[in-house]
């Protein structure tokens, strides 16, 4: 027996050795899987995603096989908006907004995190450029941008990956409105819509059928021009934070509202609260409801709140990073670290999360495939 244990010692030994030995120079072990990582690449022709495992240490590596062909359009140029690919609320499926083809893409999530297309696949947006999608269990509404047909439309999809138009679930919106965010509360009985043309938001209750009725008084005035981004609290569903991206050089703000149950929007605090930034346009709140972070698409910076139990805001201040022209930004599942499209630089930036601070990754920024303009990201 101490034989065989002193033979199998050796070749354990002389098999590390041989291992060490002929492992490329330089070369660092990679680390964990923990989640995948998407982009709706928003390319001319054939629109794609591109997909990534996520590591522990942070880093990205590509999916075989990404970018993945969706079947729509893109633009091929920046497309402004939030939340332009989404998750199903089953984790099965990505919806993306072609908005080149004024169409939505389903496709499937494998389990090795590879993408196909959908049965069906993809389906006319219900208007003209298409550019944020909200999800709640199954109904699903689109934003549309374009002029001549821009307007909030419904969809319900189903456990195989079909996304089906809902009878009168249609909002006409006027031409110029242009849309930047449309997004349901956390239990799906409000949806906003933010028009950055004229400053305005709109507000819906949404009822057990799917249909959206417009709040008394809706569409409401912003506190500052250019509504852009939007996000409700994780944690107090009628809390809707909304960010004000056209204020000018260093005049970014930042309003939060409570949003009633028949849907009307009142100011909270003394909203809204000062970014000190310029353009701030993409929200995104910390899991426990305790932080908001805005990108700062002009100013190449993230700014951080502290949030109050009764929504005010605190800025905490401003934490820099390698990305131009951030264009979308999504919170890891776990809420350790924050992911950010960067439409400028081609790319997609990371920063680690400590409670309402921020630190660039040492891996940050990745490399997205030539030719993409993406505007929509999801991180599981």
């Amino acid at each position: 027996m101490r034989v065989f244990a002193r033979t199998a010692l050796t070749i354990g030994l002389l098999t590390l050795a041989v291992a060490v030995a002929t492992a490329p120079a330089g070369a660092a072990p990679a680390s964990d899987m923990v989640g995948h990582l998407y982009v709706d690449d928003n390319t001319a022709g054939t629109n794609t995603v591109a997909g990534f495992d996520r590591h522990a240490d942070g880093s990205l590596t590509p999916l075989p096989g990404s970018p993945f062909s969706v079947g729509g359009a893109g633009t091929g140029s920046g497309t402004g908006s939030q939340g332009a690919l989404q998750l199903s609320a089953d984790g099965r499926y990505l919806l993306a907004a072609d908005a080149g083809s004024n169409e939505i893409s389903v496709l499937r999530i494998k389990p090795d995190g590879g993408l196909t297309e959908a049965e069906g696949s993809p389906v006319w947006s219900g208007g003209n450029e298409p550019v944020s999608i909200a999800v709640h269990d199954n109904l699903v509404y689109v934003a549309n941008a374009g002029n001549g047909a821009s307007n909030y439309t419904g969809f319900t999809l189903n456990a195989g990956g079909h996304l089906t138009p809902l009878a009168d679930a249609t909002f006409p919106l006027p031409d110029g409105s242009s849309p930047g965010d449309v997004l349901f509360n956390g239990d799906g009985s409000r949806l906003v819509g933010t028009r950055v043309g004229p400053s305005l938001i709109d507000s819906f209750t949404v009822g057990s059928s799917g249909l959206l009725t417009a709040a008394p008084g809706s569409p409401f005035a912003a506190q500052g021009p250019g509504p852009f981004g939007s996000e409700f609290s994780p944690t107090h569903v009628t809390q809707l934070f909304v960010s004000n991206a056209h204020g000018g050089a260093g005049n970014g703000t930042v309003s939060a509202f409570d949003d009633a149950e028949n849907g009307v929007l009142s100011s909270i605090g003394s909203s809204p609260f000062a970014d000190l930034q310029t353009a701030p346009c993409w929200v995104e709140i910390s899991h426990d409801g305790r932080y908001l972070f805005t990108v700062n698409t002009a100013s190449s910076t993230i700014s951080r709140y502290s949030i109050a139990a009764d929504g005010t805001l605190t800025l905490l201040g401003s934490t820099p990073f390698n990305g131009n022209g951030a264009f979308d930004a999504r919170l890891a599942p776990d809420g350790a670290t924050l992911w950010v499209v960067d439409d400028g630089s081609n790319a997609v930036s990371g920063l680690r999360v400590n409670g309402g601070d921020l630190s660039e990754l040492p891996s940050s920024p990745t490399s997205l495939p030539a030719g993409a303009a993406p505007f929509g990201i999801v991180v599981t």
